[in-house]
């Protein structure tokens, strides 16, 4: 073999007329493109052109025949953009790594190359490394991974290449790859809020976008399932029509990126409004009276991004089924038409729904009413799909699916999850005609960044969200006024048809409420609800106007808007629905300004309505009151809370209910700038348990040592809220319970706990592995798959963190080391444990959350941590 260093560069390469070919080269392939119009030719015509470009320049520098120069990534998949990067591997043999003696000599050469390369036009991307430094890289990133997997050989050494190939295969692990894809898909879908219907969505990487084409191809390769769509048709895992559609959908996407780049003449995979026009001219589109022929071109592209993301949700679980078989699991009956298999929901028979197109529906609730059902199996999700076009007039006259309909959104959960999917297969538009007219409709109006779907499923959406403990933070008003609400279904239909006529000839609100009122009546619902409805609908826009545009100090404004409101009701359902709707076009739109109109609209309004003088009084005055009262009682000076009072903000407020401010408030009154912590525990006022109050300068470990405490005296923490005061002090509350139920030694613990806990807070002792116990016999039998997702609260100051997992004690010791090592600031908690499952939501901060690999690397280790503790009862995990 040549050494590393053997030969000298050459610099007889032409620069001027490398360019000048490369330039032809491409407007040649331009011009057969726009004649041909085939997207897949040009692809690959692009590839080989590059190719070409790159061996005679690698050839005619002289490089080294003892390296090899790999193309890797889309390149690499010889799917090469007009304006892609051209990513590039040199790949090193053993000791010509970074720190050899040979590194000057390549590196010169190298970056000679590599100025010559961009001098002539081409814009690589490339990386340096040997065969054990990829190996390296790829076992840390999966990105890198999933780019060296698509590595193909342009020049130089074959033998390395073959080596570094079957390198790549052996460290390849199929399940940990793919529960890494879906991680990764998971935060890509979240940075576009999971809206496949943006109004300026990135072909590339939005829900629906050709990487969640790619995650399904890069997960079968990896399994060995197959590399395309018609390997994936030949081993049964699609029908031969699915990979002629899905070529079809990916062919179009393709179309639609290769001309947004040349109409950019950049590497832009935004379909901006900036081109959508210029596209739909190009693509011969032409305009119809009430529609642009943009919008024409991009209601085709959402109806490919849905198919895409139809075919991704179900051949990804087909993938899993065949990477993780659950052979032995004995499916459990629910009724004659669906039964229970491990987390999935089966139909016992998969023609169920062309016999009964109905059971579309009751699989909708079953998934809602069994909490243990992650979601319907891959063969029965298919086949509800090949069945959606059996939903007719028929179908919507037929008294029980109506009842079924009603039922599903009566719900107390799941509901966001399955309108989406319902919406995703048509099933939505199917069964509200006038909501199939608006799918994939745009809205030009500056500051809606959905589709009219879209946008519709936002605003249920976050008037669910109102519903949820683990956002009161970002909600508090609305979450207590939605928790009195009787009967919500009311809210979620106005939501869903305030904004179904759209795009109509007419007043979209006058046309939505007769749609509304049509469909309620037909329902069966009471007429005062149906009366609600349609009166939503019809005004669901009138108190953003009176907010916003009109002096609410007015009291004839007032006077006004609460003649229009009629009713504590009708104004708590207006303002419940102006904030998710405000909340729902975009997530720059809402801001504290608007916020703030919204609420003081309210409060002077209900008081109007109340008969009360229209002033301005705090929202938990109420709450505040109480507490003082209790604070009385116990021979509290009057003004003895003032100063705690000032450094804790409404959310605390909200999370504690006056007898605990109050208790609180008299053990910390005196003590606000307490130099060492304060540890203060009683029997819960219930009975059960008890409650610690942990007062201390914050700590980024603080959380963790109060769960290792608790580990060690053998007790379990059911419930934790956390707050942080405006000084910087942790306000903690715990409850905990002893598992054997000791009642008559509790009165001991308490003694210890706040001893000896506020003596291991002062000295910060090093944390103390967690505790390892033993699964119960329940999990060992029937496991419960972890589950961790992270996401950003809609102001953007924190992440929350969502763990389920099989409870066993050490777990939430576990979780907290976990964030502690990888920086993670826990801010609120909720531990709640439901029999022998744990769902615990916690509200963290981290500069580990900002980036999307490291994002992913915290969710990895936590998924880790909660499998090894459901598998095994070994030792503790390590500190990071």
């Amino acid at each position: 073999m040549k050494p590393l260093g053997a030969g000298s560069p050459r610099n007889s390469f032409n620069i001027e007329a490398g360019k000048k070919a490369l330039l032809q080269g491409r407007e040649a392939l331009r011009q057969r493109y726009y004649t041909n119009r085939n997207g897949a030719a040009l692809l690959r015509g692009h590839c080989r052109l590059v190719d070409d470009v790159l061996r005679q320049v690698w050839r005619e520098m002289g490089m080294p025949t003892s390296i090899a120069l790999l193309a890797v990534g889309g390149y690499g998949r010889r799917q090469l953009f007009p304006c892609s990067d051209i990513d590039l591997l040199v790949l090193l043999p053993a000791g010509g790594g970074r720190s050899g003696a040979v590194d000057d000599t390549i590196k010169s050469r190298l970056e000679h190359w590599v100025r010559i390369l961009w001098d002539i036009g081409l814009e690589v991307g490339h990386s340096v490394r040997t065969l054990a430094e990829c190996a390296e890289e790829a076992g840390k990133d999966i990105t890198v991974q999933t780019s060296l997997l698509e590595a193909r050989l342009l020049a130089g050494h074959r033998p390395l290449f073959v080596e570094f190939s079957r390198a790549m295969q052996a460290m390849l692990e199929p399940r940990a790859f793919f529960i890494a894809k879906q991680l990764e898909q998971h935060q890509r879908h979240g940075r576009y809020h999971d809206a496949t219907h943006n109004l300026e969505p990135n072909i590339k990487e939005s829900p629906g976008g050709l990487r969640d084409l790619q995650n399904i191809l890069w997960v079968s390769r990896a399994a060995n399932l197959g590399k395309s769509w018609p390997d994936l048709a030949k081993s049964g895992l699609i029908t031969q029509r699915e990979a002629r559609l899905t070529r079809l959908h990916q062919t179009i996407l393709h179309n639609l990126r290769i001309r947004l780049h040349y109409l950019a003449g950049r590497r832009e995979d935004r379909l901006l409004f900036d081109y959508q026009a210029s596209l739909a001219e190009e693509f011969d589109i032409i305009g119809k009276p009430l529609r642009r022929a943009s919008e024409i071109l991009m209601q085709r592209y959402y109806r490919a991004a849905n198919a895409v993301t139809q075919i991704n949700t179900i051949l990804l679980p087909t993938l899993r089924t065949e990477i993780f078989p659950v052979t032995d699991t004995v499916p459990v009956l629910i009724n004659e038409r669906f039964q229970k298999r491990g987390e999935l929901l089966e139909a016992r028979d998969e023609d169920i729904f062309r016999q009964d197109p109905g059971t579309i529906l009751e699989s909708t609730l079953l998934l809602q009413q069994y909490p243990e059902l992650k979601e319907r199996s891959a063969a029965t999700l298919r086949a509800m799909w090949r069945a959606t076009p059996l939903i007719n007039a028929a179908f919507r006259r037929n008294p029980r699916n109506r009842a079924l309909f009603m039922q599903i959104l009566r719900q107390p959960r799941g509901l966001t999850r399955e309108l989406r999917l319902m919406n995703r297969y048509g099933i939505l538009g199917r069964y509200i005609p006038a909501f199939g007219r608006i799918v994939g409709q745009m809205q030009h109006d500056l500051f809606h960044v959905y589709t009219v779907d879209e946008h519709i499923l936002m605003v249920v959406r976050n008037l669910r969200r109102f519903r949820a403990p683990e956002f009161t933070h970002e909600y508090p008003l609305c979450s207590r006024l939605i928790g009195e609400f009787e009967r919500p279904e009311v809210l979620y239909l106005a939501g869903l048809f305030h904004d179904i006529a759209k795009g109509r000839n007419g007043d979209h609100s006058v046309l939505g409420k007769a749609d509304a009122r049509q469909f309620c009546e037909r329902h069966g619902m009471p007429a005062e609800d149906t009366d609600l409805v349609a009166w939503l609908v019809e005004n669901h826009l009138v108190m953003s106007m009176t907010a916003q545009k009109k002096d609410i100090s007015d009291a004839g404004v007032i006077g006004d808007f609460a003649k229009r409101v009629r009713d504590e009701r009708h104004l708590i359902a207006l303002y419940l629905l102006t904030v998710a709707d405000i909340r729902g076009t975009s997530p720059k739109v809402w801001n504290a300004w608007k916020g703030k109109l919204l609420e003081d609209l309210f409060w002077i309004t209900r008081r109007y309505l109340y008969g009360e003088s229209i002033h301005a009084d705090g929202t938990l005055k109420k709450r505040r009151d109480k507490a003082l009262e209790l604070l009385q009682h116990a021979g509290i000076p009057a003004s003895a809370h003032e100063r705690l009072w000032s450094e804790l903000d409404p959310t605390y407020l909200l999370l504690h209910d006056p007898q605990e401010i109050a208790w609180h408030t008299r053990h910390l009154s005196h003590r606000v700038k307490s130099p060492v912590p304060v540890v203060k525990a009683r029997i819960a006022p219930a009975g059960t348990g008890i409650q610690v109050l942990v007062y201390a300068s914050d700590q980024k470990d603080l959380f963790a040592r109060i769960c290792g405490f608790f580990d060690g005296l053998d007790y379990n923490i059911v419930e934790a809220r956390i707050h942080t005061t405006r000084d910087g002090y942790a306000l903690d509350s715990f409850l905990v319970l002893d598992p054997f139920n000791a009642v008559e030694r509790q009165r001991d613990v308490i003694a210890i706990v706040e001893h000896e806990l506020a003596q291991q807070l002062e000295q910060q002792v090093p944390l103390k592995q967690p505790l390892q116990g033993r699964l119960s016999r329940h999990l060992k039998h029937f496991p419960i798959t972890p589950e961790v997702d992270i996401e950003p609260d809609e102001k953007g100051m924190y992440h929350v963190l969502s763990i389920v997992a099989g409870d066993q004690p050490g777990l939430l010791t576990r979780i907290a080391q976990v964030l502690v090592s990888c920086g993670v600031n826990v801010h609120s908690a909720r531990i709640n444990t439901l029999g022998e499952r744990a769902e615990d939501t916690f509200l963290i901060t981290g500069e580990i959350l900002n980036e999307t690999r490291t994002l992913i690397r915290l969710e990895t280790m936590l998924l880790e941590v909660l499998r090894t503790s459901s598998a095994t009862a070994g030792p503790g995990m390590p500190l990071a």
